[in-house]
Order: C-alpha cells, then structure tokens, then sequence
C-alpha cells in the first residue's frame, strides 16, 4: 500500500525507551507509575483536573456511561448521532439508557445543534457528541441551551486530539470526556483510551469502575474511609463498590503515550497544514470543501461528493485501489449506524431513512490517511488521482 491509513505511528526512539524499560531487572509492566505521570502530564495539556488512562477509547465510553449510570439509575435517553463508532452506541445500550438519535451537521460531521435542542425531553440525561476526524463540532449556542436545561455534555474526543472551539481544547466542554490512543489515531499507546473530568465524583468512579469497582483504587481518603467503615465485615483491601470491569492499561502505554505526548502538538499543526492543502487540491464541483475548519486536527483526508453518485462513487473507489491509496467509506465507524445489525432490535425498522446527511456520508463519504510524514508532495499525488476520476 503506498499511501495507508497510517505510517510510522511510532518512532524508532519510542520503541527503543520499551526496550529499555523491558530490559530492567524486575520492571513494573502493570497499571503503574508511569500510567499515573501520563495521566498528570495529559490533565496539564488538556486542561482538567482528572484523567483515568484505560485500554481503550471504547473502554473510556462503556466507563463513562456507566459513571452516568450511577447517577440515573433508573434509566432514561441520551442523545447520540448516527455516525460514530459503535463502542459509543453501545455503551448507551449496555448501561440501560436508550439511545435518541440526532442527524449530523454535513460541515462537521458532528450532532446538528439545533437538531438537538428539539431532542431534548424530560428523559435526557445527557448529549453524547462525537467530534469526528478533528472536526469541532460545538457551538456557542450549543453549550448555552445545554447548561440551560440542566443536560451534561460527555464528549467523544477519539479522533480530534488538539482541535479547539474558540481556541479551547475540545474535551474540556463536558462533565466527561473520553480519548482514544489507537494507533490510527492522532497519538498512540498501542491500544488505549483516556476519560477525562473536573468532577471528582466522576473521577474518583472513573478509577473504582476501570480496576473491578475495588474501593482501593479511589485516591480520596474520605471515599475508602467511609466503605471501610460501613463494611466492618470485609477485608479492606476487596471491598467492591461497583459491579466493574478490568479495564486498566500497562506501563506500556503509559510509556508510549507520555513520549507521544511529547510530539502532539507538532503532529497536529501539521496534520492540519495536510489538510488545508488536501480541501484546495480537491475539486469543488466534485467534492464538498465548505468544512468547519476553525479549530481542527484532523487526522484523516475527508472525501465527501456533493452529488449521490453510486457510479461515480465506485469508479473513485477503484482509483484510489489502483493508486494504493487506502481508505474507508462511510466515515466514522461506516457510515450510519442505524443500518448496522445490533439496533435492528432496537429502533423501528427504516428508522436510518429519517436521518439524510449521515446516510449520504454512508454511501459517499471517504475517508484517507493523514500523518505527520506526509510530505505536500505525496498529498498532490494523491489529489490528482482523486480529481481524475470522471
């Protein structure tokens, strides 16, 4: 493949720190110190107070949903949109909530906010926005009517490390939000994910739920005091709040993303600099370019035709084989949820056909890697194949 998804994801020298971590005698390869630096050294980019590193960013929504869970158990919605991966969907379900799904905004990609708003009932327990590929998808009116009726934020930041919305990091707007540090993705730990707060209640559940639900793992005083006190009965060090999960990353990953840290903010700019040139090469009458760019990151080249095309659509497919240019259609997670197998018992049957702008980025929506070692020439390479295609 000569332009894949993704290329040299991680350096020669990151490699060379494991190996050296891995040679010590006796190393610590658990949930350990490196873990709680990386965590520290994410909350000082990011800007919150608290991050739980996990094994992933689907692990980060099932942890986040089940946080939400402990504080509506009896249920109730939360909106969603249609185009998102499915552990985002799927932690909703998995928790007992019902998912409410809102159609996209074709210049983000992301939740329509107006869509939203006439979403929201009684039942809304929370908004579940995903900002896809780098793409920023809140607004100002947004966040206003949400902390108006009361309705918490939670968002899925997986693919748009570093992207801002008024030039505030994306990931800081919500009660929670979750990352993912796929080795696609903008920086990587192999496998990972990171939930993100400034509630300490949700904090102090986020590291209880991730390791069994054992009270041991709170680092509130208050918080172990108070189980051990009311379960005399039980051996202080397993006592389990919460039915949980084993979710914890490795030392492993605490290494690799601490030095990936160190390398995001370049990554980005020029990821972003990919990108910018990619939506002026790209032809117009063909694709759409009128994106929300104020902000991104993105990690992907995102291919989108203006016109539903199959015909087109399939010959553009086998250019980009032709040119060993990988891709995926559909976007996020492919395309429209609502057509996939799992929520055939769940929503009414065509419901996908009530959601127009996800499904034409199901059927005609691309996209393409972007690494930081793409160099402008191979992003005019892949341009002209793209705008030959008739």
């Amino acid at each position: 493949m000569k332009f894949p998804l993704m290329r040299n994801n991680i350096a020669r020298e990151d490699l060379d720190a494991l190996i050296e971590h891995l040679k010590q005698d006796d190393p610590i390869l658990t949930n350990g110190p490196n873990v709680r630096a990386f965590e520290q050294e994410w909350n000082d980019w990011l800007g919150t107070k608290y991050s739980v590193l996990v094994n992933s960013g689907a692990s980060a929504n099932l942890l986040t949903l089940a946080i939400l869970k402990l504080r509506h158990p009896e249920g109730g919605e939360v909106i969603v949109p249609p185009l998102t991966w499915v552990s985002d969907v799927a932690s909703v379900l998995q928790n007992g909530f019902t998912p409410v799904f809102v159609d996209i905004d074709p210049s983000t990609l992301a939740l329509e906010p107006s869509k939203i708003a006439n979403a929201l009932t009684k039942r809304t327990r929370a908004v579940f926005i995903t900002h896809v590929q780098g793409f920023d998808g809140l607004t100002d009116e947004l966040l206003r009517h949400l902390a108006q009726a009361n309705v918490p934020l939670i968002e899925d930041v997986c693919e748009s490390h570093g992207a801002t919305h008024n030039g505030r990091k994306l990931g800081t707007f919500g009660w929670i939000s979750n990352f993912s540090y796929y080795y696609a993705h903008h920086m990587t730990t192999i496998e990972g994910g990171m939930i993100c707060t400034n509630d300490p209640e949700a904090y102090q559940a986020a590291r209880m739920l991730r390791s069994h639900g054992m009270v041991r793992e709170s680092n509130d005083g208050p918080t172990k005091d108070a189980y051990v006190r009311d379960h005399p009965d039980l051996n202080p060090d397993f006592i389990f709040a919460h039915a949980a999960y084993n979710v914890r990353n490795t030392e492993i990953g605490g290494i690799l993303g601490r030095r990936q840290l160190r390398r995001l903010d370049d990554n980005v700019e020029r990821r972003t600099a990919n990108f910018l040139h990619f939506l002026s090469r790209i032809n117009p009458e063909k694709f759409r370019t009128d994106f929300k760019i104020e902000g991104s990151s993105n990690y992907a080249f995102n291919l989108v035709l203006r016109d539903p095309d199959m015909d087109f659509a399939e010959r553009l497919m086998s250019a980009l084989r032709s040119a060993g240019i990988e891709f995926r259609r559909g976007s996020a997670g492919g395309g429209n949820q609502l057509r996939q197998p799992y929520l055939k018992s769940v929503i009414p049957h065509e419901h996908h056909k009530r959601f127009p702008e996800t499904d034409h980025i199901h059927f005609f929506g691309f996209y393409i890697g972007n690494f930081p070692d793409l160099s402008i020439k191979e992003v005019d390479q892949i341009c002209d194949v793209i705008n030959s295609v008739n």
